[in-house]
């Protein structure tokens, strides 16, 4: 909810929470939730992504797939599950992946060539963000493990400050 709502006030077009379950099991305050409606924010429940779209180097589209609740996990909560045929894409600029506070195995699954610490945590550069990948940059809790926000929103100002200069970089 964080993510989204504060992707809007720095200058978002449109923000999107794209969610594998139903609102009931949304890992989130109501007054979050509630919140994120007043400012417009869509929400895609029972969605997944599935692949993320690029062209040039540039993000494109996400590719996402439409689930339904199945038995209950390990977590208590019900099971998403794919609803095969239900495929499609939406054209999107820039992801934001916010997934919780803990190490999940999608990125670095997903990302290859991308360190890990022993407790799975990404290692990245603590005053850039920059990680073992090129141009693939952490902060906060993905990286130093559960803190205060107040650390996670510093790592967050000076990855945005290295991304900016990278970005500049790239462009030249």
């Amino acid at each position: 909810m964080d993510s989204a709502r504060t992707a809007l006030r720095l200058g978002a077009e449109e923000s999107i929470i794209v969610y594998r379950r139903s609102e009931q099991e949304l890992p989130a305050r109501a007054e979050e939730v509630e919140h994120a409606k007043e400012e417009g924010i869509p929400f895609h429940l029972l969605t997944t992504p599935v692949r993320f779209i690029g062209e040039d180097g540039n993000l494109k589209a996400v590719e996402c797939i439409h689930m339904e609740l199945g038995e209950p996990d390990e977590s208590g909560r019900r099971r998403p599950i794919p609803i095969e045929g239900s495929e499609f894409t939406m054209e999107i600029n820039t992801a934001i992946i916010a997934i919780g506070n803990g190490p999940h195995p999608l990125v670095p699954r997903t990302t290859k060539g991308l360190k890990l610490g022993r407790r799975g945590n990404i290692v990245a550069d603590l005053e850039t963000g920059q990680t073992s990948k090129e141009g693939v940059f952490a902060g906060g809790d993905i990286v130093t493990g559960a803190a205060t926000v107040i650390e996670a929103m510093g790592a967050g100002k000076r990855a945005a400050v290295a991304i900016d200069h990278y970005m500049r970089n790239r462009a030249s």
